[in-house]
């Protein structure tokens, strides 16, 4: 990836001619199955970019109630675009048809209006976990009965494609719009893509520069994605195999920190009060010895990618006992 970017052919993509962007955009269109992309530097700035397309200001959107779109970036939509959310609580994150359908029925007094379904797959706080295909179906056929679109945060699209054994396209095909991510699994430096019909791209330029999204000579950046989108799909089925042992090793230990049957695609959470620790505590010592994990939604969160092998996995699991042995022993 550093000698593509070294070598990347670039102009100014505020133009459109920078082409190793128009490159990126003209593949990620094509493996997405939708007629135009735009190439931007998060996945949070396209999430808003297209949020701000599709909602109107004082409406509503529906997403699952621990969403992306509606935690962390919640505060971004209020102020970049002045909308909110119809939050629906869903068991690991995954929606289903009927919970949609009540959400979409038409508020009796006409105060709250409702301009989107945006759903997410896979489902970071709901564990990594996996919309089915025909569940997303039925809810697009739900969102299609009360002429409202569908908008599919898939940051991390290529992870529930290879965990659900069939292509990203067969999900998006049931979006007006999907976003993925080329900095995660796929495993690019930086960068997100926004794909949808010509004409709501064409809007989402105008609108990226609004949000001072704009850059130059981005090829350098879109030289690396390209790798990414060609190479990084092949190989995600290792990281859920190393997931999935990452979450049996520390399920050895601790089985109440952690389920590893709910371990479906690269992503872990662990309990810490299991080891009698609090999260931050426990993210702090297992730096210590060596392993870097996050805290959200109050767990510790372990993420495979194409540069944890499975040696460090079991060097994973090891710390995590080490960790373990210790809260034990300081409690004695």
């Amino acid at each position: 990836m550093r000698r593509a970017m070294a070598d990347a052919e670039v102009g100014d993509d505020w133009y459109g001619d920078d082409p190793t962007v128009n490159e990126l955009q003209e593949r990620s269109a094509e493996a997405t199955g939708k007629e135009a992309a735009l190439y931007v530097a998060t996945g949070t700035m396209a999430n808003e970019i297209a949020l701000h397309i599709f909602v109107r200001a004082g409406h509503l959107a529906v997403c699952e109630a621990t969403a992306h779109v509606a935690g962390v970036e919640v505060t971004s939509a209020a102020s970049l675009s002045g909308i909110a959310f119809v939050p629906i609580v869903a068991s690991r994150g995954q929606l289903t048809a009927d919970m949609v359908a009540e959400a979409l029925r038409p508020d009796p007094y006409d105060v709250e209006v409702i301009d989107l379904v945006s759903l997410e797959n896979t489902h970071q706080i709901g564990g990594g976990t996996v919309m089915p295909v025909d569940e997303l179906r039925a809810i697009r056929k739900v969102a299609e009965d009360a002429a409202v679109p569908v908008y599919l945060d898939g940051a991390r699209i290529f992870n529930a494609a290879a965990a659900a054994g069939t292509s990203a396209s067969e999900y998006t095909a049931e979006a007006d719009a999907v976003m993925f991510s080329l900095s995660k699994g796929l495993g690019a430096p930086i960068g997100s893509v926004l794909c949808g019909t010509a004409e709501l791209i064409r809007d989402a330029r105008r609108v990226r520069i609004l949000f001072g999204g704009a850059w130059r000579q981005a090829g350098i950046m879109a030289a690396a994605g390209l790798i990414a989108l060609r190479e990084g799909p092949k190989r995600l089925v290792e990281d859920h195999v190393n997931a999935r042992r990452l979450a049996d090793g520390i399920a050895e230990t601790t089985p109440d920190a952690v389920d590893p049957v709910g371990v479906e695609t690269n992503i872990v959470f662990a309990n810490a009060g299991a080891i009698g620790l609090t999260s931050l505590e426990a993210r702090d010592r297992l730096a210590t010895e060596g392993v870097q994990v996050t805290v959200v939604a109050g767990k510790v969160r372990m993420v495979t990618h194409r540069d944890v092998s499975a040696n460090d996995v079991e060097r994973a699991i090891v710390a995590w006992r080490a960790v373990a042995d210790g809260a034990t022993a300081s409690r004695r």
